[in-house]
């Protein structure tokens, strides 16, 4: 692993690859969706401040438990003059990701409750199927395999 010296204030993107363990194809899709930011030395050479290193580990820690980019992109624009996030920071939003997490997790179990429900019928009935069809929102107007050319028809009876 490369040192940095104890001087500098700036990383290569080798560098913060090497520190952070992130791929510098990550580190550039990072920069690209505004979750860290570099300069650009005369040579167009990126260039990080440390706190880059603080950033991609709280992307990569938020990423391993399921929380969208968008969502990490949007609690790193909250922060005060685009600071670092601390220890605060990562609780307060751990408690407002830890909900949706739960749901997620419910909803999941819910999926693999009713997996072989699809595997019994075989024809995954926009009825009954609750992979296809959730809490029968569409049994109430029609059935079955009615769903899918009805919904066809109204698009080009539109056009």
């Amino acid at each position: 692993m490369p040192q940095i010296p104890g001087k500098t204030h700036e990383l290569t993107v080798g560098q913060l690859s090497a520190r952070s363990g992130a791929a510098v194809s990550a580190l550039h899709f990072y920069e690209s969706k505004g979750l860290i930011s570099s300069r650009r030395t005369p040579g167009n050479q990126r260039r990080y401040g440390r706190d880059a290193l603080r950033r991609v580990a709280f992307v990569r820690a938020a990423q391993r438990v399921g929380i969208p980019l968008a969502t990490i992109r949007e609690a790193l624009a909250e922060l005060p003059e685009e600071r670092t996030p601390d220890r605060a920071d990562w609780a307060r939003l751990s408690g407002v990701w830890r909900a949706e997490l739960d749901e997620r997790i419910k909803q999941l179990g819910r999926l693999r409750d009713h997996l072989t429900d699809c595997i019994g019928c075989g024809c995954l009935s926009l009825e009954t199927c609750v992979l296809s069809n959730p809490d029968d929102v569409f049994g109430e107007r029609m059935t079955g395999s009615r769903l899918l050319p009805e919904r066809r028809r109204a698009t080009q009876d539109d056009a």
